[in-house]
């Protein structure tokens, strides 16, 4: 508990072996519950996950959307915190993160990797790559948004009641805060974090990816679809894929 609020941790994790014992074994104590995602691995990221009192969720339709979706909808708590599994959002952050959620009056934080204090960190491809999509982000949907792809975010389950959640891969991060941003009810603020080396390969494809994000930006701003909210359509996403919890 933290502030009187139950808190869940939800890791999507694709053969994640290498980082996800580091992330796990930093979680605060006044967290209540973590959900690790796996999405079909091939490593022993469930078994790490396991041994150290994750909660693990097996989500076999590969991509990275889908995977928040099946962590999302089954946490059980007042608010949840997201981080890759990969160890390079700082876990450390967490209650500073919470601090300023509490106090921002916002029911959806992101944090922002930039400015990037390590070149190191993320290569120029992905640095240039997230420039222009914030960029886009931003001018589409009226409000500047520093970085458009961070998967570090607090917020309200409660969110999920509205929020019409359509992608299934990567796009799913932009999403996501551009559903925070349409609902006032919500609200959108953004924090800046430090971020580090990931452990492990990296699951992105920086030309691909880019491309597929920028075009969902300008299919989500002109030909928005209208899907049931996340928190109603639980039952579908089962039923495509029914997922194992250990």
């Amino acid at each position: 508990m933290y502030r009187n609020k139950r808190i869940a941790v939800v890791i999507p994790c694709l053969n994640e072996e290498a980082g996800i014992s580091k992330v796990l074994s930093r979680i605060p104590e006044f967290v209540d519950e973590v959900l690790v995602v796996d999405n079909d691995s091939t490593d022993k990221t469930s078994d790490v996950a396991r041994s150290l009192g994750a909660r693990v969720i097996h989500e076999k339709v590969r991509g990275y959307g889908r995977a928040y979706k099946a962590g999302l909808v089954s946490a059980e708590a007042d608010i949840i915190v997201t981080l890759d599994g990969d160890h390079s959002y700082p876990v450390d952050a967490i209650s500073y993160l919470l601090e300023v959620f509490f106090r921002s009056g916002a029911k959806f934080l992101s944090a922002s990797r930039f400015p990037i204090r390590s070149c190191h960190c993320m290569s120029w491809k992905h640095r240039i790559g997230n420039k222009i999509l914030s960029f886009t982000m931003s001018v589409l949907f009226f409000r500047w948004i520093a970085d458009s792809q961070s998967g570090m975010w607090v917020f309200e389950k409660t969110c999920l009641d509205k929020m019409r959640l359509e992608s299934d891969g990567m796009p799913f991060s932009e999403e996501i805060k551009i559903e925070a941003l349409r609902w006032k009810e919500i609200g959108f603020k953004e924090v800046y974090i430090d971020y580090t080396n990931r452990m492990g390969e990296s699951k992105l494809e920086p030309w691909k990816d880019g491309i597929r994000n920028l075009l969902f930006l300008f299919k989500k701003h002109f030909y928005p679809k209208r899907e049931l909210p996340l928190a109603q359509s639980t039952h579908s996403i089962s039923e495509n894929s029914p997922g194992i919890e250990d």
